[in-house]
């Protein structure tokens, strides 16, 4: 069986990215995108616009658009042998054999082999349950009425009455956070049912800035999505008023290969590395969102994956530098 040089695992930013200076390194590259249901559950599938990144402003899908640009740059570029591209195919299953090799098995059954993986499985942000469905905040989701990540979209909330879907502490410093940067006229915490548990910083705090503190459960969004309107929620007996809101209830880490391998991942599941990106499993390297103590940001994503394909190349022309000196 060939064994090539390196997989990337995972087809958002990170994936991309990785991708892209593997392929300019002038090394081999398998690439796994994911499945259609892998697709279907990840970040880079949701987000639409992304407003925080210069560029990326013209495209309707702010993430799959410019990355499928570029990989059909370099399908077709002067590097396109460089580029296995399995489309639509993702991995189910990774082993590290004795001899330092991984064995890959995708959603097809089908295996290879590669010196070094860059694993870019990364994370989904987890839905709320609104009368026993996480669908009925698809639609305001869809339309950027409900949104996930403060750095990408905190700025749609300026002078807006807001709604956080949460029942920690961290949920209330999106909530904080929101309300110091954007002037929020009133804040709204929904724990959607579930006991509140803040700490006494997040408390004060909120006292200080007249947050309100719903518990009962959502039963109903009362907008219309078709029009880009929310009005609010109704929580039981109440009426929740808000333009605008933000889930805070943590995320799904797609930490499952990483698993598979016994690397080692941190309290909340993601995957602990060096500077480099290179993960407690020799030959092993994570980037994007799956990576511990990083910014879920595309920028961060891009410049962890350059930094693994660089390590990953520097090591692959090493071995070849010592093979030539011993002919």
């Amino acid at each position: 069986m060939k064994i090539h040089d390196v997989a990337v695992i995972g087809g958002g930013s990170a994936g991309v990215m990785a991708v892209l200076r593997t392929v300019l390194n002038n090394d081999e590259c398998l690439f796994f995108p994911g499945s259609p249901k892998d697709k279907k559950r990840s970040r880079a599938f949701w987000v639409t616009k992304v407003e925080n990144m210069p560029g990326h402003l013209e495209y309707k899908k702010g993430i799959d658009e410019p990355n499928k640009e570029s990989l059909d740059w370099l399908a077709a570029g002067p590097f396109k042998e460089k580029l296995i591209w399995k489309k639509n195919t993702g991995i189910v299953s990774v082993k590290k054999e004795e001899d330092g090799i991984f064995t890959l098995t995708d959603n097809k059954n089908e295996v290879y082999q590669a010196r070094y993986v860059i694993l870019c499985t990364g994370v989904m942000d987890v839905q709320p349950t609104i009368q026993g469905s996480i669908e009925t905040i698809y639609p305001y989701a869809n339309i950027q009425l409900a949104d996930y990540c403060l750095r990408c979209d905190g700025h749609h909330v300026l002078n807006k009455k807001i709604a956080i879907f949460g029942h920690n502490s961290g949920a209330a410093w999106v909530g904080i956070m929101l309300y110091e940067r954007y002037q929020c006229p009133e804040v709204t915490i929904l724990t959607n049912g579930e006991a509140p548990n803040f700490d006494e910083e997040t408390t004060a705090l909120m006292k200080r800035y007249n947050f309100k503190i719903v518990t009962e459960a959502i039963t109903e969004i009362k907008g219309d999505p078709k029009n880009k309107i929310l009005n609010g929620f109704v929580c039981g007996d109440k009426n929740v008023e808000a333009d605008y809101a933000f889930i805070a209830l943590g995320m799904i880490v797609y930490n499952e290969l990483a698993k598979m391998l016994g690397a080692n991942l941190d309290q909340r599941g993601f995957v602990v590395t060096d500077s480099k990106g290179k993960s407690s499993v020799d030959g092993l390297y994570v980037a994007g969102d799956l990576r511990a103590n990083t910014k879920k940001q595309i920028y961060t994503a891009w410049d962890g994956a350059v930094d693994s394909a660089d390590d990953i190349n520097v090591l692959i022309r090493r071995k070849k530098r010592t093979e030539a000196s011993l002919l």
